[in-house]
């Protein structure tokens, strides 16, 4: 790999002992600057007699409460008179932003400059590794509301050189491809194949349309659906996992898993009790920590933040790209996780059910999946509706035999119950724009528990 692979090769390739390091002291900084600067940690640390000078390591963390949403919430208004976890004067604080709020009241947060050049410096490295560089045209499908994402994309491309088509959504029209010719497009797995179902019908095909490169993001997604995604484009699609707290990491070229940017954000993974780590190649909770390099300020310091997020490492060995930093395999929400007759169930897997390689030359791959009745009732009934290219010539069986047989085989837990009756699967097929979630405003749920 050439230097020009790298946004910044000295962090990048850092050697794992180096880098350990370097996290360490920046995790001792950030517990000691939080303990300065926020009123919620400070008042924490007085409480429960805590001596911030003791948590020296990232295994210190466990000394530390788990924070979560609900912590926040109950730490701004209304709950509370002040915003307990800005941690810088007003004067410093650059920019405000909010989450989506769709599990509750949204959560605020405060940005310093500071905290702004940290996530683009985490997004720069992210797209040069991904292959985008000066000349580069990226039209971002992303919202530049309160949320932080699209924002920080921009920024990072001004630091490496490409052009911005801000478009904040997938649903722009075709002569934008015609006119500006983006070489790359960021968005989520639907919105990617719905442009793409646009340009076909527009007569263009997204094979010739000029795009080299997709950047995927914003939701989990089953490995089935990026590999439709890869085949209907032409094009190895990179994925990426963000969020306001502060995650910004991303697949390089390789697609060995996503690039955790150690350096400016700390992540462990926690089993179920939330006290102890799980080891590497084993699922767990990702827990974040914003590391605060010293000298520099942060409007918002989270110390061991639940996001309420699934995954595990892949590894922490030198990526083939030469980076060193830890990967992790494709978050997915734990809210989006379902217990069907005691098993989890989570979308993604109904996803993978659905994406199955002979269901796409009937199928567009929307799709929606209720639950109803329950074990007290004497069944638990998972109804799938999908989208059809051509209701009339669609091979239901075959659809409804690789769904059931691809579900059955990632969920084992659910056979017993399904050979027994006491779990059935239903399915109902539609003509496009048939689904409910196409008369829902704002981002529709794809599973839903309504028993």
């Amino acid at each position: 790999m050439t230097e020009e692979s790298f946004y910044n090769s000295s962090i990048e390739k850092m050697e794992r002992n180096e880098l350990d390091s370097l996290v360490d002291e920046r995790v001792q900084n950030t517990v000691l600057y939080a303990a300065e600067n926020s009123p919620f940690y400070r008042k924490w640390f007085e409480k429960n007699r805590t001596d911030p000078r003791d948590i020296k390591s990232h295994d210190d963390l466990r000394e530390l409460p788990v924070i979560s949403g609900g912590v926040i919430r109950k730490n701004q208004p209304p709950a509370a008179k002040e915003f307990l976890f800005r941690s810088v004067k007003c004067s410093d604080v650059y920019t405000i932003h909010e989450t989506s709020g769709t599990s509750g009241v949204p959560k605020s947060f405060f940005l310093a400059w500071d905290d702004w050049k940290r996530y683009a410096e985490k997004y720069s490295r992210i797209f040069v590794s991904q292959g985008l560089k000066k000349g580069d045209r990226m039209a971002v499908c992303a919202s530049y509301g309160m949320n932080v994402g699209a924002n920080t994309m921009t920024l990072a491309a001004h630091r490496v050189g490409f052009t911005v088509i801000p478009e904040g959504r997938c649903s722009f029209q075709v002569r934008v491809i015609e006119n500006y010719r983006p070489t790359a497009i960021v968005g989520s797995v639907f919105k990617l194949l719905h442009l793409a179902q646009r340009l076909e019908e527009a007569g263009i095909n997204p094979r010739e349309s000029g795009v080299e490169k997709l950047i995927v993001g914003g939701e989990s997604f089953a490995k089935e659906s990026r590999d439709y995604l890869d085949e209907v484009w032409g094009i190895e699609v990179c994925n990426t996992y963000g969020s306001t707290e502060g995650t910004m990491c991303g697949e390089c070229r390789e697609r060995a898993g996503l690039h955790v940017a150690e350096d400016l954000i700390h992540m462990d993974l926690y089993d179920s009790s939330m006290k102890n780590f799980v080891d590497d190649g084993k699922k767990g909770k990702i827990v974040l920590t914003t590391l605060v390099p010293k000298g520099e300020k942060a409007a918002n310091v989270l110390i061991n933040y639940d996001t309420e997020d699934i995954t595990k490492v892949i590894s922490r060995d030198k990526c083939r790209c030469g980076r060193t930093h830890m990967r992790i395999d494709n978050p997915f929400r734990e809210a989006e996780t379902i217990y069907i007759s005691d098993s989890p169930v989570n979308r993604v897997d109904i996803e993978s059910g659905v994406f199955q390689t002979e269901n796409m030359g009937y199928i567009t791959g929307d799709y929606e999946a209720f639950l109803y009745g329950g074990r007290d009732e004497g069944e638990t009934v998972l109804r799938v509706s999908l989208e059809c290219k051509d209701l009339s010539s669609c091979d239901k069986r075959l659809v409804e035999n690789n769904f059931t047989g691809a579900l059955l085989k990632k969920i084992p837990g659910l056979t017993e119950d399904y050979l027994d009756g006491y779990f059935r699967i239903m399915f109902n097929f539609t003509n496009k724009g048939g689904l409910e979630l196409h008369k829902i405003t704002g981002r529709p749920k794809r599973f839903v528990d309504r028993r």
